[in-house]
């Protein structure tokens, strides 16, 4: 994997699945307070761990002894797993995996790494959220492809209108549909194998259960 690759590990729930670890291999890694726990299940040592540390146990940092610091006081502008995403800019990131992004206590951080995801794409980068057991990734205006398991369950959520939406090898296919904001038209299709998705104008995300095959 190209070193333009970085997985932030942040402070939400984190499945080690063999797909995630697919999807993480060769990549860079800076953790994001708490997020630091998932090195020790990934068996990997980030390059640099951020935050204001109001998460992290102490036995934690004792065990990453060697990983440099950045500290942030409590009170800042930004999350701790945005600055961890800045600092991976700052590195030369092109493609960033959020790991731990999806589930956990703080549904409000869940929900704006999803927003932050959908705005890294608007500017270019190639971005994936992953559990481990769910992924999402942001669709704009064009055409993406993801690797699905024939059976397992995924979504699209509307972040706005969505114009000229097509769905191909999915149970539930679409056509050039126009999906209102807020409707659920496009909630709980299940995947034939690898699912190809085109949009028209709009902001969304697309939201994956691959290990979900309640479909089939």
């Amino acid at each position: 994997m190209s070193q333009s690759t970085f997985t932030i590990l942040l402070g939400g729930e984190l499945s080690p699945t063999e797909r995630l670890r697919r999807a993480i291999g060769g990549s860079r890694f800076i953790a994001a307070d708490g997020g630091m726990r998932h090195a020790m299940a990934l068996g990997v040592i980030p390059e640099l761990w951020v935050g204001d540390f109001d998460s992290t146990p102490p036995e934690l940092e004792g065990d990453f002894l060697d990983v440099p610091k950045l500290p942030y006081p409590a009170a800042k502008a930004a999350t701790d797993g945005e600055i961890a995403v800045s600092e991976a800019v700052a590195r030369g990131a092109r493609r960033l995996i959020l790991a731990g992004a999806l589930a956990g206590e703080r549904s409000d951080h869940a929900l704006q790494h999803l927003l932050s995801a959908v705005g890294l794409a608007e500017e270019g980068f190639d971005v994936l959220l992953t559990s481990g057991k769910e992924e999402a990734v942001p669709l704009l205006a064009g055409t993406i492809e993801l690797d699905l398991p024939k059976g397992s369950m995924f979504s699209v959520s509307g972040f706005s209108e969505l114009k000229g939406l097509s769905i191909e090898n999915a149970r539930y296919q679409l056509a050039d549909f126009q999906l209102p904001f807020g409707s659920s038209r496009t909630i709980s299709n299940v995947a034939e194998g690898k699912v190809r998705f085109s949009l028209k104008s709009g902001r969304a995300i697309v939201l994956a259960r691959p290990y979900d095959l309640s479909g089939v």
